[in-house]
């Protein structure tokens, strides 16, 4: 429910609606049709008028609130379309019409089904314009936009030249000189144009276009008046009388149509009135004037110059005439009803005569009801005044309280800057027009360049600079005092300013008045633009009332006791003599002291000291004569408090509840009402106006009330109780109505910053954040030029949906009445700004908007005095600090809210829309968690940890909104790198589960940065098997290389002394080393991993110096899988029951020798890396014997306990390869022969690589000896089957080991000869020649021990020779020696046996 409406007064208050552009952008049009200026043309003065829709009352009309004004000026006229609504385009247009002059009443607009037209008459021409209806521009009834095409739009593809709309006024034939002086125009119901022209011969004149889309010329008719009405009315030609214009001149002429007929209504210069019917060409009606004015000689004798005529029609009250007679000193109007008799004769009845002694009349309006009318008087002031003209009191004018022009001087106090006090004042919403400034600064800057369409921030820079120029360029020392630099920037911002208040006095300048006759909108029409008149809210009228006004009322409408109304006056005239009496320098400082947040109530005592120490004209004893005629002074000022405070109990408008029922067009025409940029100005400028008035009502009422304190008794009836009453009750709210007006009047004047796009795109998200993002929208429509206040800006965005609501759920009828219209809204835009109502949509809009620094001095201002809303202006500021980051003083701002999460409306609201996580236990543990998703937003972890820690001693019984916190900090303090705070967070957490989250989380983030050492260091009580699993699964879980969670294992448990878990690991890394990096690096890593292993078992007790065979890659568990699933979703077999293998120190051994193989392998042939990874010991033999590694070969031989034949052979194979080679191979082997280490013979000549090759092969021969020489057999075997010579020192080698194998290899390759020498060597050899070079320590003897020879081999030599004829001397020799050894053993048998 809205508030009670405030109680309204009959007078008025003039609003400027200041134009929202630097300059208006008017499309100039100008119309030439050939004419030359006439001579001596006459100059008529500047003139203004408007016309309003006939739907403009309607609230569903795409015409709603909306006009047309005109400023005539010599030849030009400017049209202007304006709305309260929408904000119209391409509405500004001027005519120019080449060397003529718009006649006064010259501009005529009227609107049909499908048009507007315009009709316009000068001197020397008439013209018509056909511009489309509003109605006819959409097609739809709804328009949804916020800007809309003006009925100017077009204007420019006219073609004004043209016959149909222009025409020009043909030369009269009798020679007449001179032009006609005023004219009218209307249009018939046939769409004919009708201009009806004073005739300078007396008489009129009227001119008629044929209906705009019909063909034909203009046609001329003159009325003039017969002879017959001559003679009755006694009138002889002026010539005779010899005058210089005709008695019949008109003066004013009116047009209305009636029945059919056109009456023209003419005021003539003899004073008298005549009514011309159209249609019959004929005078129905004479009276003369003067019959109506008291004491009216010597007024006959005068020409009647200044003399105006208006008509209003009503259905109810028909046709009535107001007629100004411009008498010196005693101006009249007198009121007339048109009445119709019989035979169609017509009387004018008298309904009233008004007088003013106001000098000049510039323009008046006759309503149905009220004349209107606006003055000048002697000191160039505007003077508005307006009176119903049958109920009234003794003729008294009602006040319309006109704008004054501002401060010819501004006080700056000693704590201001000038420059900046002057541009505050120049560029504040409520002073000048931006016309005016442009207008000075061309001048200032000497008409340098033109200013165009520049932004009112860049406007501000202009005048800054051009002034700050002016001062520098003055300026003839180098050095001067601050208080002299002070002295001149006072002096040259006051000349530029002085340059400013001519100009605005210039545009300021009335022209005109027009009342809606639909809506009863008062504009008053004035040079540079148009002021709104609004209805004064009873308490705003007692104060601005002038003396004569304020003494002469004997009741308010306040209250309805006639005591206590009279009290009130009394008490209100009392508060103008102390207004009167407060001088400007003590009103600088009260003003100061509010805004420095000191007690009103102390600053309002030393102005009272101030009044008493300087009352040179005894104001004080006037003051107290006065109080002493107030009966019940106590209620006077109830009454007056009460009025003033707009605090209501409900909440004015939530969102206001649209009611049911309404159309969509009704919705979507409240969406607008009042919604364009000059409705928003003019209702912001109001309540501007409002709360200025009444700071000064109650400071002026705080001040008496301290007056009345200090004279006690002698001016109270009723003593002591009252006076307590007044200290207790009425003086403190004094004090806050006081403080509360003094907080509106700033955020009504402090200006609206633009901000930038990326400041609007953060403070969206944190809204977000906050669920609040639904508020209303940040203002796109605002216009780049406009000078908007705070209040505009909250107006525009939010409050105005919220009124509009709040009026139409009340009342459904669509009628705007304009006095109740614009009253309610700015009544209720107060009750929205009123600090003291639990609403809290001003400050939601302001932060929504980005305006922290405004949003900052609002909740200062409030500080010391509001109760109301406490937490929620906390949490206010904490955003703006937050946006300015200032983050440590926000935290602080958002704690302090806390303790009103649960009392206040915003705050309820902000904790009410918790959705993603279950719902917190209490709204103060919901307003934190909102507090903290906002600062991690804003991205500030150490106030999200400080706020989180509060938290936690609020949620002492809500186990899952302190783990929830603890997460947070736990989370907030890892991101900071405080690892130990983070590790402490986590022992905290209350979860089980949420706990493992974050251990898992702090040993991945622990692990990427490097940190390991923190890792392992941490106690980790009753989490220990925790750390061992996670660390587990993330090592089988990853890829081995780009993470080193085995070493952490490994580090972990070495830390703790667990070796062989240690070792466990590290083999478990080796082993998978192995199979999933076969490279050079992953063998590496092997080696190191087994080394380590090793290393861990040889610090155990031997005989625990074991570990168990980790399970292959695949039986691993991975986390998080399915225990009765495999990767493809098929249910998994049972588990196979698998056999525990125990590794012990040699096995690890085992696998560090074949890893180093490996490596060794890998390093001198990378290629081989992806086969060796997986080779086992016997492949790999191979691998590194085709390498030539053969030392590394032959450890993993030993190691592994494999035979080395195939050491031998390769490394044969490769001398045979050298030895046949040619240099490349001699190259290529050098490489693998230092890998292998040979025994350094000192070697006097230069070996060649098949030299070491077979040095190397020696050495191993000797190096590692075989049963029966198997190592030299191979070896020769090899060399054999590839036709390879035999080294002697083979050879020499192998016949000591085993000379009879020898023999058998011999003749295995047919190598007949060797073998025959072999055995003569042999044989010779056991015959005791040469015999230690066959390993036979005693040759035959008696006394030796028994010799033998292979006989098999011999007799298979002896019958190959024996078969090939070629051998036969072998054979012999062979032969002979053989028969030589048998007669030796027999010789030595018999010796033997008879030794026996």
């Amino acid at each position: 429910m809205a508030a009670p409406p405030a109680v309204l007064e009959r007078s008025f208050i003039e609003i400027c609606g200041f134009e929202r552009e630097t300059v208006h952008r008017f499309r100039e049009v100008t119309v030439n049709l050939g004419l030359s200026a006439l001579p001596g043309g006459v100059k008529f003065p500047d003139s203004a008028g408007a016309f309003h829709y006939v739907e403009s009352g309607k609230l569903l009309s795409v015409t709603s609130n909306r006009f047309i004004h005109w400023s005539t000026s010599g030849d030009t006229v400017q049209l202007l379309e304006q709305s309260l609504d929408t904000n119209l385009l391409n509405n500004a247009v001027r005519l120019k019409f080449s060397h003529c002059t718009v006649l006064p009443g010259g501009v005529n607009i009227q609107e049909t089904l499908n048009n507007v037209i315009i009709l316009v008459s000068t001197n020397q021409s008439i013209h018509r314009l056909v511009l489309p209806h509003p109605s006819r521009m959409y097609r739809s009834e709804l328009v949804t936009e916020l800007h809309m095409q003006s009925i100017f739009t077009d204007v420019m593809k006219l073609s004004l030249q043209d016959q149909s709309h222009s025409a020009v006024i043909p030369v009269s034939p009798v020679g007449q000189t001179g032009s006609p002086s005023t004219s009218t125009a209307w249009l018939s119901q046939s769409g004919e144009a009708h201009y009806a022209l004073a005739s300078p011969a007396g008489g009129i004149m009227v001119l008629t276009l044929p209906p705009h889309d019909t063909p034909g010329g203009v046609s001329v008719l003159e009325l003039k008046r017969s002879s017959m009405m001559q003679r009755l009315s006694g009138w002889m030609p002026s010539a005779i009388r010899g005058e210089q214009s005709p008695a019949d001149l008109v003066l004013s002429l009116a047009v209305r149509e009636l029945e059919e007929d056109s009456f023209i209504f003419a005021l003539c210069q003899d004073h008298k009135l005549r009514m011309w019917s159209f249609r019959e060409q004929a005078c129905l009606l004479e009276a003369d004037m003067l019959e109506y004015m008291p004491a009216c000689k010597g007024v006959k004798r005068l020409a009647g110059q200044g003399h105006r005529l208006r008509l209003a029609f009503s259905s109810t009250t028909g046709l009535c005439l107001c007629v100004y007679l411009a008498v010196p000193q005693r101006g009249q109007f007198t009121v007339l009803q048109l009445v119709a008799t019989d035979n169609n004769r017509y009387s004018l009845d008298h309904i009233s005569s008004l007088f003013t002694t106001q000098e000049t009349l510039v323009d008046f309006t006759l309503t149905t009801t009220d004349i209107w009318g606006v003055w000048v008087d002697e000191s160039n002031t505007t003077v508005v005044k307006y009176i119903n003209f049958e109920h009234n009191a003794a003729g008294q004018w009602n006040q319309v309280f006109v704008q004054p022009p501002p401060e010819e001087e501004i006080h700056i106090g000693e704590d201001q800057d000038p420059r900046e006090k002057y541009l505050e004042v120049l560029f504040s919403p409520l002073h000048f027009t931006a016309s005016a400034i442009v207008k000075a600064l061309q001048i200032y800057r000497r008409g340098s360049e033109r200013i165009t369409d520049v932004s009112w921030e860049s406007l501000k820079k202009e005048v800054t600079v051009a002034v700050e120029t002016e001062l520098q360029s003055s300026v003839t020392e180098f050095e001067f005092s601050q208080e002299e630099y002070r002295q001149l920037q006072v002096e040259f911002w006051s000349k530029f300013y002085a340059c400013c208040l001519q100009y605005q006095e210039a545009l300021s300048m009335p022209l005109g008045l027009t009342v809606s006759q639909h809506t009863s909108m008062v504009c008053l029409l004035k040079k540079g633009f148009v002021s709104f008149l609004l209805p004064c809210f009873a308490v705003d009228h007692l104060y601005l009332s002038y003396d004569e006004y304020l003494f002469s009322e004997e009741e308010t409408p306040i209250t309805e006791d006639p005591e206590v109304g009279r009290d009130v006056l009394q008490l209100v005239q009392c508060l103008r003599l102390v207004s009167d009496a407060v001088s400007g320098e003590m009103a600088y400082e009260m003003e100061s002291a509010l805004e420095h947040l000191q007690s009103p109530e102390r600053a309002a005592e030393l102005v009272l000291e101030n009044m008493l120490s300087n009352d040179n004209e005894n104001v004080i004893e006037d003051i107290q004569n006065k109080l002493q005629d107030i009966r019940n002074p106590m209620a006077a000022m109830m009454v007056l408090l009460r009025e003033m405070d707009l605090e209501t109990d409900s909440e004015v408008g939530g969102d206001g509840p649209i009611t049911p029922g309404q159309t969509l067009n009704m919705r979507i025409s409240l969406s607008q009402l009042y919604g364009s940029s000059s409705a928003v100005s003019l209702v912001c400028q109001a309540v501007c106006h409002m709360t200025m008035t009444r700071a000064l009502f109650c400071r002026d009422l705080l001040i008496l009330q301290k007056l009345y304190l200090r004279f006690g008794d002698n001016v109270f009836l009723g003593g002591g109780a009252q006076l307590l009453q007044l200290q207790q009750d009425l003086i403190p709210r004094s004090s806050h109505l006081l403080s509360s007006y003094h907080l509106l009047k700033h955020i009504s004047q402090s200006l609206a910053s633009s901000v930038p796009v990326d400041i609007i795109d953060a403070n969206l998200q944190h809204l977000t954040v906050l669920e609040l993002s639904d508020t209303p929208a940040v203002s796109t429509n605002r216009s780049v030029l406009s000078p908007q206040t705070v209040v505009e800006l909250f107006y525009q965005t939010a409050a105005r949906r919220i009124i509009m609501s709040q009026i139409f759920s009340q009342q459904t009828h669509s009628v705007l009445h304009w006095s109740h219209m614009i009253s309610t809204v700015v009544q209720l835009l107060a009750q929205l700004l009123w600090p003291s109502n639990p609403g809290f949509q001003f400050p939601e809009c302001l932060m929504a908007n980005c305006q922290y620094t405004q949003l900052q001095e609002y909740v200062r201002l409030i500080g010391p005095w509001c109760q109301v809303n406490i937490g929620s202006c906390r949490f206010m500021l904490g955003q703006c600090y937050l946006a300015n980051g200032e983050g440590q003083k926000a935290l602080q701002c958002f704690q302090e809210a806390a303790t009103e999460v649960e009392k206040e409306e915003f705050l309820m609201r902000l904790t009410g829309s918790e959705e993603e996580e279950p719902a917190a236990s209490t709204p103060r543990l919901q307003y934190y968690n909102k507090v903290l998703r906002l600062l991690e937003d804003v991205g500030l972890p150490e106030l999200v940890i400080q706020l989180a820690s509060r938290a936690i001693t609020e949620a002492a019984s809500d186990v899952n909104s302190q783990a929830a916190l603890w997460t947070r900090i736990f989370k907030h303090h890892l991101d900071l790198g405080h690892n130990s705070e983070a590790y402490e967070a986590l022992t905290q957490n209350p979860d089980c589960s949420m706990q493992l989250d974050c251990l898992r989380q702090l040993v991945v983030v622990l692990c990427e940065r490097s940190q390991l050492q923190d890792l392992v260091q941490f106690s980790y009580v009753n989490l220990h098997d925790e750390v061992v699993s996670i660390i587990e699964s993330r090592a089988r879980g990853l890829d081995l290389l780009a993470h080193n969670y085995y070493e952490l294992l490994y580090a972990f448990h070495i830390n703790r002394h667990n070796y062989r878990k240690a070792g466990t690991v590290m083999f478990e890394f080796g082993m998978r080393l192995g199979r999933e990096v076969r490279t050079r690096l992953g063998l590496q890593k092997q080696v190191n991993c087994y080394l380590a292993a090793l290393n861990c078992l040889r610090l155990i007790r031997p005989e625990y110096a074991w570990i168990v065979q980790p399970a292959s890659g695949a039986t691993y568990e991975r986390p998080g899988a399915s225990p009765k699933r495999n990767s493809d979703g098929e249910f998994s077999t049972e588990p196979v029951k698998r056999q525990v293998d125990i590794l012990e120190l040699k096995d690890l051994e085992k696998e560090y020798i074949l890893s180093r193989s490996r490596l060794t392998l890998a390093q001198h042939h990378p290629p081989s890396a992806a086969i060796a990874g997986g080779a086992s010991a016997v492949e790999m033999v191979a691998l590194l014997v085709q390498t030539g590694l053969f030392d590394s070969a032959l450890s993993v031989c030993q190691t592994f306990k494999l035979n080395l034949t195939s050491v031998f052979e390769g490394l044969t194979f490769k001398c045979i390869k050298l030895q046949f080679g040619g240099e490349e191979s001699q190259n290529e082997a050098w490489s693998w022969l230092a890998t292998n280490q040979l025994s350094s013979v000192v070697n006097t000549k230069e070996s060649s690589a098949t030299d070491e090759a077979w040095r190397l092969l020696a050495t191993y021969l000797d190096r590692y000896p075989s049963a029966n020489g198997q190592h030299h057999r191979c070896v020769i075997n090899k060399l054999l089957s590839h036709g390879v010579p035999l080294p002697d020192w083979l050879v020499k080698s192998y016949k000591a080991v085993d000379a009879a194998s020898l023999l058998r290899l011999l003749l295995n390759f047919d190598l007949l000869d060797a073998a025959a020498e072999l055995v003569l060597e042999y044989v010779d050899a056991l015959l005791g020649r040469g015999h230690q070079y066959f390993g036979i320590e005693r040759p035959l003897s008696a006394t030796s021990s028994s010799v033998w020879l292979p006989y098999t081999s011999i007799d298979q030599l002896l019958q190959t020779l024996n078969e090939t004829q070629t051998n036969s001397s072998i054979y012999n020799k062979v032969r002979d020696k053989l028969d030589d050894y048998h007669r030796l053993v027999e010789q030595t048998t018999k010796r033997r046996l008879v030794a026996r």
